[in-house]
């Protein structure tokens, strides 16, 4: 099974982009989400952000994560 995590931008450097989520921090390709800027919720997979979320939503699925590790 393969999961997207959501991760906050911290910086943009060209077309990759230092995320956090969770005290994990990560580079990733931001080249399928050009518009992403610093403070931008973007879901990550596989190395690469695929889409743009709004707090709203990387709020929300940061809670279901949390959720599953909890129940296992």
């Amino acid at each position: 099974m393969c999961l997207a995590m959501p991760m906050q931008i911290s910086e943009i450097t060209g077309t990759s982009a230092r995320c956090e989520a969770g005290g994990l921090r990560q580079t990733v390709r931001i080249d399928f989400v050009p518009d992403a800027k610093p403070g931008d919720y973007v879901m990550v997979h596989a190395g690469f952000a695929i889409q743009k979320l709004s707090d709203a939503e990387a709020q929300e699925n940061i809670a279901l994560l949390e959720e599953l590790r909890h129940a296992l």
